[in-house]
């Protein structure tokens, strides 16, 4: 099936047709929007697993301008069970739940400019992505997503986890960002392959690969908490220059800024959803004084703390 299909009228009508069974929708001003509905699969579906990346350029009204992400992953498994915790799938022993139900699942997560800022390298660009991301380019585009193992599995991470309430916020915001990373590398290489290639050259074992995933998640399950990269990478027991060359090379950012931009994406849900005072923010974010976060917040986001909180 192409992937026009994503926006096919015959398509987005049958999908509309099937028996909802889930949905979940953030709208967060300046933040990462996202939609994801999950249905009860029908016996025949004439479509396969679909992804696509749409360009929506609306010149100097930086507000319209974003990149959007939209997948339909066919026929996954879904626990149904009206428990807590299910038992068997607790213990990964989904051939014995008698509550599993096929699913569709679609995903559309939207990314705006005033987000994408806080990646700008510098105000030249050289090459043609980082024009996009920079939205120097000029005309609207969309470009098929080809599902490799890597864009499969975090689209998996974003569907299938057992976080909620504030970790759930922070666990998205990561997996999304590491979902555009991996469309784009795609994008630049124009491959379907499912091996990267690293330039540091202790990247190319699983094992050392695995502590600098490791290390990002201890950034972001320790989100308010002070880190340095030295007792970072104490932890994950891997040199402090390979900890730092390794986290640029597989997240394309420096541990400071993925720390930074984690930090404001989960100060605006606690600002917007849950309606928190600056004052508790900044103090749940480990800031010493609300002026360090409000400066901080301003230099990320282009906003005021407290402009969330007056919309």
């Amino acid at each position: 099936m192409e992937i026009a299909s994503l926006y096919h009228t015959q398509f987005l009508q049958e999908l509309n047709e099937l028996n909802l069974i889930t949905e979940k929708k953030q709208e967060i001003p300046n933040a990462v929007q996202y939609k994801i509905k999950r249905y009860r699969a029908p016996e025949k579906w004439q479509y396969q697993n679909i992804g696509q990346l749409t360009y929506h350029y609306h010149g100097t009204n930086h507000a319209e301008n974003k990149i959007e992400l939209k997948f339909c992953l066919i026929i996954q498994d879904y626990c149904n069970s009206k428990k807590t915790t299910c038992d068997f799938c607790k213990n990964a022993e989904y051939t014995n739940c008698n509550d599993l139900v096929p699913t569709i699942d679609f995903v559309s997560i939207q990314i705006t400019h005033n987000h994408l800022k806080q990646f700008f390298s510098a105000d030249q660009y050289s090459s043609f992505v980082e024009s996009v991301i920079q939205f120097k380019h000029h005309e609207n585009f969309s470009t098929s997503i080809e599902f490799n193992n890597g864009i499969l599995k975090t689209l998996q991470n974003i569907l299938n986890h057992n976080y909620s309430g504030s970790f759930e916020n922070i666990y998205f915001n990561a997996q999304t960002q590491m979902l555009l990373l991996q469309c784009f590398n795609q994008f630049v290489n124009n491959a379907n392959t499912d091996e990267m290639v690293f330039n540091c050259k202790f990247l190319a074992t699983d094992t050392e690969r695995e502590k600098i995933s490791l290390a990002r998640n201890i950034l972001l399950e320790q989100i308010g908490e002070p880190l340095t990269i030295k007792s970072l990478s104490r932890r994950v027991a891997i040199n402090e220059c390979y900890l730092k060359k390794g986290f640029k090379e597989m997240y394309g950012q420096t541990i400071f800024d993925f720390y930074q931009s984690q930090r404001m994406e989960h100060a605006k849900y606690l600002l917007y959803t849950k309606k928190m005072t600056v004052t508790a923010v900044s103090d749940q974010l480990g800031y010493s004084s609300i002026s360090h976060f409000s400066t901080a917040f301003k230099k990320l986001t282009g906003l005021k703390p407290c402009d969330l909180l007056n919309y």
